[in-house]
């Protein structure tokens, strides 16, 4: 979740008005700051999550890992004013997703139990709550429902009309291999995907990554 206003939920114009609460908050119950180095671990799938983790800029990415050794990236989230860790404060579950940045960060560290006092003190601050994990849970399922539903070369279409757009919740990667585990799949399915869009003439693969050729006609194949 992010703690400045989000722009769009049924309580936004709350959310708006309260946003200096929200903040202060948060940043109140701050207990430590450190630097995670690149590809060092926020939090850690399967495993206990004891604080919350506010990154106020910088890049990370999200992931999970199945027993079979299979994985799938969510993507990369450029960080503003990001809280990681806040569905399970609620829930008390285990980190659900491997959260690692690609580059380093300043993270600041949130005390849970400083945290849940002042959310009984004032409980109006979980309707915040509520909205932006709400909001990141239909994005993310989203995201997770197309990735099963429809083939590789059209979600792979997709990812790169809309990235034009530029209103997709997450990024991708520059590494092919990083890619093909954002769309589930292996390097060999997803660069087939990638050939396949090349043939008929929507994008051109270059050295620093994927260019559209036919803007139009790249709409036309997403959207009919």
């Amino acid at each position: 979740m992010q703690l400045h206003t989000l722009g769009k939920g049924r309580f936004e114009a709350e959310w708006n008005r309260d946003k200096y609460l929200i903040e202060q908050t948060i940043r109140d119950c701050i207990c430590a700051r450190r630097i995670f180095s690149e590809n060092e671990k926020i939090l850690t799938q399967g495993e206990p999550v004891e604080n919350l983790y506010l990154v106020d800029s910088g890049r990370i990415s999200m992931g999970i890992t199945a027993r079979n050794g299979k994985t799938f990236l969510l993507g990369t989230l450029e960080c503003d004013q990001q809280v990681f860790g806040e569905m399970e404060f609620f829930t008390g579950y285990r980190c659900q997703m491997d959260i690692v940045p690609v580059e380093p960060v300043e993270v600041a560290i949130v005390d849970a139990q400083k945290l849940q006092r002042c959310l009984l003190e004032q409980p109006r601050l979980s309707l915040y709550f509520a909205s932006a994990i709400a909001i990141d849970y239909q994005d993310t399922v989203e995201i997770l429902s197309r990735r099963l539903l429809y083939p590789i070369t059209f979600n792979l279409a997709y990812d790169i009309y809309h990235q034009y757009l530029n209103d997709l919740p997450v990024d991708g990667f520059q590494k092919n291999y990083l890619e093909a585990e954002r769309f589930a799949t292996s390097d060999r399915v997803y660069r087939r995907a990638v050939k396949n869009l090349e043939t008929q003439g929507l994008i051109a693969k270059e050295k620093h990554g994927l260019r559209i050729l036919d803007l139009e006609k790249l709409r036309q194949f997403v959207e009919e």
